[in-house]
């Protein structure tokens, strides 16, 4: 428990700072091709992998799903990076916060899971939280915030298609896969939106990329070790950080309804979190007890 607290600590600096990395380097860049540049590099974490194991950890069975994941993968990327050059770093962070919202709506859509009443209202009250931060008839709803919100609705498709994988494939493989086909999903559109990134552009870059596929990699560990509505409560921590980079990077200030909205969301997203872990829990120990009369017989 406390390894995986202490990763999910590690992992909400580190996506702050990639996010934040991304907000710097899309001054230069087209956010298209920062997307490619964050997918490409992101594969290198498994060249020392690949130098000692080989290719062994790609083997798999659902070549088809990978690549509808790695297609969703890329196009809430897409989404992301193109609505964080244009939006405060605390906004971004806070919107962000939807996507298990949005997967556990889908949940029940994709995949038949039950939801209660309970799970209902924090899922309704979540989206609340998401309406006082864009305030829509009260403030312009500006396109960077619908883009972000919309790369969290995808995000939430591709967790699910990533629940599905791992019921068969390792998330070293998983991870795999998604580092290559978002690379080639990403390509055609960097092509065409390209500029000659300076020195500083290729370094920033490169940084994006092991930082961004490390952490992925240490949020799955962080996952194994303890249940997510253990560890869920300290992703909170993304906006505080974001707040801080946002001030000292771009000289952005979160107002009170990003607080808010991000604290109500947050909330909400913690008690699925917690209740999918309660019937997780519940659910092991029926299994558990159904086994154990044939074990003792």
């Amino acid at each position: 428990m406390t390894r995986g607290i202490i990763l999910m600590l590690v992992t909400t600096v580190m996506f702050t700072a990639m996010h934040a990395a991304i907000r710097h380097v899309t001054k230069e860049l087209p956010p298209l091709q920062a997307a490619f540049f964050r997918a490409a590099f992101g594969a290198l974490i498994f060249l020392p992998h690949i130098f000692g194991n080989g290719f062994g950890f790609l083997r798999t069975e659902q070549l088809g799903l990978h690549l509808l994941r790695a297609f969703l993968n890329a196009v809430s990327m897409f989404l992301f990076f193109t609505g964080l050059a244009v939006t405060a770093l605390a906004k971004v962070t806070a919107l962000s916060f939807t996507s298990p919202l949005f997967m556990a709506v889908l949940s029940v859509i994709i995949l038949g899971e039950r939801m209660r009443i309970r799970r209902w209202t924090a899922t309704l009250l979540g989206f609340v939280g998401m309406l006082v931060i864009v305030r829509p008839g009260f403030i312009e709803l500006d396109t960077g915030s619908i883009m972000i919100i919309a790369s969290s609705a995808i995000w939430a498709v591709t967790m699910i298609v990533i629940k599905v994988l791992l019921r068969t494939d390792t998330s070293f493989s998983v991870t795999g896969y998604a580092s290559i086909f978002v690379s080639l999903f990403a390509l055609p559109p960097a092509i065409y939106f390209w500029q000659n990134p300076s020195l500083d552009a290729w370094m920033w870059m490169v940084f994006v990329g092991v930082l961004g596929a490390s952490a992925q990699f240490l949020l799955a560990e962080a996952l194994r070790e303890a249940d997510a509505g253990a560890i869920m409560p300290f992703d909170f921590l993304k906006l505080v950080w974001a707040s801080l980079f946002g001030f000292y990077l771009f000289a952005e200030i979160p107002d009170a309804y990003t607080w808010l909205g991000a604290s109500i969301i947050f909330s909400s997203g913690c008690y699925i979190a917690y209740r999918e872990s309660v019937v997780a829990r519940k659910e092991r120990k029926a299994a558990t007890d159904a086994v154990e009369p044939t074990a003792n017989t």
